[in-house]
């Protein structure tokens, strides 16, 4: 079967997508531009959750996200959610150059990724030492040891990164101002990844209702569909 005719100026753009990762922001910023793609789907596996090798032969870190776009290979999903952006949204999901809201997306874009995702990741690495299978005598040693840096490290940069956030949000409906932006899209897998692993509640209700209204939007949910499931749409 042919595929239809793309809109001029529009390629198929292709998204190598892994299960439950950052790569799920790409298909919802794509869904939300109404462009056209298409996804080879890569699994995690099983026993240390990482990116399959496969996906070395698409990018020299074996990583998702990754695009392609005609000749172009992108990835960092920061980099690939600016590119798309700038590329095909004429304007849309980002605020006006020379506005405070411009910078704010400016702000949040990077933040996510450069402030957000580290203490996240942390945490996990954390958790998965203290349960991991070792020898008896060194358990004790390495519960203790993952114990002290999430106490002294950890957990007060997410709590104060979170009230952070929190506060932010009670200013405007959005990250970027009252109006969506890809800001909120970049913003997205930290939030969601707080909430499934590092105690975001109700507690702080504005954070919980800003992954409400993401995951109520149409796009979303249609990205959802193509890329399928992923734990961390549970709010």
């Amino acid at each position: 079967m042919r595929r239809p005719a793309l809109p001029e100026g529009v390629r198929m753009i292709t998204v190598h997508h892994l299960n439950n990762s950052r790569s799920q922001r790409v298909l919802w910023l794509l869904e939300e531009l109404g462009l056209p793609y298409e996804i080879v789907k890569y699994e995690r596996d099983r026993e240390t959750m990482l990116a399959p090798a496969s996906l070395l032969k698409v990018h020299p870190l074996g990583k998702s996200p990754v695009v392609t776009d005609g000749d172009a290979t992108l990835a960092e999903s920061g980099a690939i959610v600016e590119y798309l952006v700038e590329r095909y949204g004429n304007g849309r999901l980002i605020p006006m150059p020379g506005t405070p809201e411009r910078q704010l997306y400016r702000y949040w874009m990077h933040f996510a990724e450069g402030s957000a995702m580290p203490p996240l990741l942390l945490k996990l690495i954390c958790d998965r030492m203290a349960s991991a299978k070792m020898p008896f005598f060194a358990k004790p040693i390495a519960r203790g040891l993952s114990n002290r840096v999430l106490q002294t490290v950890v957990l007060p940069n997410l709590k104060r990164q979170l009230n952070y956030m929190e506060e932010e949000l009670t200013r405007h409906d959005w990250f970027a101002g009252n109006d969506f932006t890809a800001a909120d899209i970049q913003m997205s897998f930290p939030v969601e990844a707080a909430a499934q692993r590092a105690g975001l509640d109700a507690s702080r209700p504005k954070l919980m209702a800003f992954l409400k209204r993401i995951h109520e939007r149409p796009a979303f949910k249609r990205a959802l569909e193509r890329g399928g499931p992923y734990s961390f749409a549970n709010d």
